[in-house]
């Protein structure tokens, strides 16, 4: 470094969304009642699952997992994001940095991973259901948690490892709300190809191995649901996987905007909005998707409520 008379940096700075000072306290107050209702849904998810008996299903066990990974994949970032909105820019080290992308990474890899058990489960359920309690065993559900978040560390690994053979000097701002590998493998000094690819074929297989298990899971569901002679039976069986379609289209079809839309067709900004919509928002609509869409969950909460009624 000191012989290319470059200062090696120290710390990072994350510009935030937007320059614009009178946007910021607007951003803040909305992000910060997103972050709010985002912690509370999840939380209550995760509550409503673990006391009643009457979701203490595979499905269910799923979704709680599903609403803690949507709780970390959004705290990992949302936190910096309100703190560059107080005070302009949040100034952040290089390896706080790098924990950040690691959660990130890894909480968002996982939710990938989750999604795609969730249409295995809904499959098993649907074409397989007297075989449901064999092949979703408390084993089975286990090990694809297991998987689901190993899964997890094995991308993230692969970003840290690349980050961590990169070289920063010279300019440290970077051009984002948190700390992206993109905007930080830009700022890098030294030139690594295996750091340009790994993560995209680490990431871009994940994305493909999910995407194709969830879609043979919904062709093999439809073809059972076409099956079933009465109408009221076809809307039974697949009412159930309304609610995880819905998620899957939502996240899938950012993520599919961020990784697989050639990068010249859209700018940083739009890069940025688009990043605040799958870790901010999409963390928030979960439990609301799942709880409105959900007849066993709204059940569940009626009665939640009339006993607190009853109790008052």
């Amino acid at each position: 470094m000191s012989g290319n008379n470059c200062t090696a940096v120290k710390e990072f700075v994350i510009l935030g969304l937007t320059d614009d000072p009178n946007l910021h306290v607007i951003l803040c107050v909305i992000f910060s009642g997103v972050y709010t209702v985002t912690l509370v849904g999840n939380v209550s998810i995760i509550t409503l699952i673990r006391n009643s008996s009457q979701l203490h299903t595979p499905m269910y066990l799923f979704l709680s997992h599903l609403a803690f990974v949507d709780i970390g994949y959004s705290s990992t970032v949302t936190p910096v994001m309100l703190k560059s909105f107080l005070v302009g820019r949040a100034i952040i080290s290089p390896g706080g940095c790098a924990v950040q992308l690691f959660f990130g990474v890894f909480f968002g890899t996982a939710e990938c991973f989750l999604l795609a058990v969730m249409a295995y489960d809904r499959y098993v359920a649907i074409c397989n259901p007297l075989l449901y309690s064999t092949n979703m065993s408390p084993k089975i559900c286990t090990l694809l948690l297991i998987a689901s978040y190993l899964g997890g560390c094995v991308n993230a690994w692969s970003f840290i490892s690349c980050l961590l053979n990169l070289s920063f000097c010279g300019s440290n701002k970077i051009n984002h709300f948190f700390c992206d590998y993109s905007p930080l493998l830009k700022l890098s000094y030294s030139h690594n190809h295996l750091a340009e690819v790994l993560p995209v074929v680490s990431s871009g297989s994940i994305i493909m191995m999910t995407v194709l298990i969830i879609l043979i899971s919904y062709v093999y569901i439809l073809f059972s649901v076409l099956k079933i002679s009465s109408t009221e039976g076809r809307s039974k069986a697949f009412s159930t996987c309304t609610s995880h379609l819905t998620a899957v289209t939502l996240f899938y079809g950012t993520l599919t905007f961020i990784y697989v839309i050639p990068k010249s067709s859209y700018s940083t900004d739009k890069n940025k909005v688009v990043s605040v919509f799958y870790i901010v928002i999409i963390p928030m609509l979960n439990p609301l998707i799942y709880s409105l869409r959900n007849s066993e969950v709204k059940e569940v909460m009626k009665k939640l409520l009339s006993r607190k009624q009853h109790f008052y």
